[in-house]
């Protein structure tokens, strides 16, 4: 899938949320919002990038942003994931990965010799017309949301 690039509109879509409700990226208009995908829920990796955006979420929303994870997983999982690691931000359930799939986050993986499809572990940035401001494919869970931070200029 053909990856995003800075000011092209972000795809709208409307997933159901670990908490139960759904969540539309269309209400979120009018602020910035970091929408980032990852593979699966409970895993190492995942794990990491999930709670350094905890970690980091008062600040970010001190900056205007709001912070949407998105992964394949069903809402059950991510409702344990969430619950586990005491998760302060939305996470939602792209079972189809037609959203991934509409943000270049879906695609191509080579692990361990292996190719397949499947998530790529992405992090958008769209502001609050629509617009994408940041797009960060390939990205590694470890210290993601730092290099995050600095690009975005909150460092």
């Amino acid at each position: 899938m053909p990856r995003l690039s800075p000011d092209e509109t972000a795809p709208e879509f409307v997933l159901p949320a670990a908490d139960g409700t759904s969540v539309s990226l269309a209400v979120l208009r009018g602020s910035s919002t970091i929408v980032y995908f990852y593979p699966a829920a409970a895993t190492p990796g995942c794990t990491k990038e999930a709670c350094d955006f905890r970690d980091n979420l008062n600040s970010l929303k001190g900056a205007g942003y709001t912070v949407l994870g998105i992964s394949p997983d069903p809402v059950e999982k991510l409702e344990k994931f969430a619950a586990s690691e005491n998760l302060n931000f939305p996470l939602l359930s792209d079972a189809d990965h037609a959203v991934a799939e509409a943000y270049g986050a879906w695609g191509e993986k080579k692990n361990y010799g292996r190719t397949y499809e499947g998530l790529i572990r992405s992090t958008v940035v769209v502001d609050p017309e629509g617009k994408v401001s940041v797009a960060q494919y390939n990205v590694k869970a470890t210290g993601h949301v730092a290099k995050l931070r600095r690009d975005l200029g909150l460092d």
